[in-house]
C-alpha cells in the first residue's frame, strides 16, 4: 500500500492498452501510478513538486514527448523523464538523453528491466530533491550575512589568514575575528572545512 508522499510513476501514452499494461505492471510491483493519454492532460493534472518520475512516449498526438520535455524544462519543473520508444525512435531517444532524460525504454520491453529503471529514476529524483533542499537551506544561511561578513567569508574560503584579510579589507585583526565568529555562528558551522562545504553546495 503506497503512503502519501511516496513516489509516483506518471505515464503519458496515447494507447489505452499500453496505459492499462503500465497500470497493472506498476501496481503489481507496489508502485503508485497515474496515466494520461496526452501531454496536455499530464500538464493539467500534474501536482508540480510531487516525487516520482515521468514515463513519456516519444510519439504523442498534439504535443510530442520531446516538446513536453522542453516545456517542463522551460518552467523549471524538475522530474526525471524516462522516454518510451519504438525501434525507429532510438536516435531521437538518445538526443532526448542529452536534453536531460535519465533513460529510455524500447518497445517491446522486459518487465523486470522496466521496474529497475523506474526505481533508479525514483532514486535520482530523491537525490536531486535533497540537493535542491541543501541549496535552499544554504542560500538562507548566506542571505543572513551582512556584506562585510560575506567579504570575510570569501577570503576565509580562499584560505587567507586573518592578518591578510584585515589588510585587504583595511580593518583591524580584532574586527576580522569578530566577523569570522559571526559567520560561524550564522552558518552553524564549527570549522573552515564546513564553511567550504556550504559554499560548494551553492554550485552543485
Amino acid at each position: 500500500m503506497n503512503q502519501a508522499g511516496d513516489p509516483t510513476a506518471y505515464v503519458v501514452d496515447d494507447d489505452e492498452s499500453i496505459r492499462t499494461l503500465w497500470r497493472w505492471l506498476m501496481e503489481s510491483n507496489g508502485i503508485a501510478v497515474q496515466t494520461f493519454a496526452t501531454a496536455a492532460e499530464f500538464i493539467e493534472s500534474y501536482p508540480g513538486g510531487n516525487p516520482g518520475c515521468l514515463l513519456l512516449d516519444l510519439r504523442l498526438p498534439g504535443m510530442s514527448g520531446l516538446e513536453l520535455q522542453k516545456y517542463l524544462s522551460s518552467r523549471d519543473i524538475e522530474i526525471p523523464i524516462v522516454f518510451v520508444t519504438g525501434h525507429g525512435d532510438v536516435p531521437t531517444a538518445v538526443s532526448a538523453l542529452k536534453g536531460g532524460a535519465v533513460d529510455f525504454i524500447q518497445k517491446p520491453f522486459g518487465y523486470l528491466e522496466v521496474v529497475s529503471i523506474i526505481r533508479k529514476a525514483f532514486q535520482r529524483d530523491a537525490e536531486n530533491r535533497e540537493k535542491r533542499a541543501r541549496r535552499s537551506r544554504t542560500a538562507g544561511l548566506l542571505a543572513a550575512l551582512t556584506e562585510r561578513e560575506r567579504e570575510v567569508l570569501q577570503r576565509i574560503i580562499a584560505g587567507k589568514p586573518n592578518k591578510i584579510i584585515a589588510g585587504e579589507l583595511n580593518i583591524s585583526l580584532k574586527t576580522v575575528e569578530f566577523h569570522r565568529a559571526k559567520v560561524m555562528e550564522k552558518t552553524g558551522v564549527d570549522s573552515v572545512a564546513e564553511l567550504v562545504q556550504i559554499a560548494m553546495q551553492q554550485t552543485e
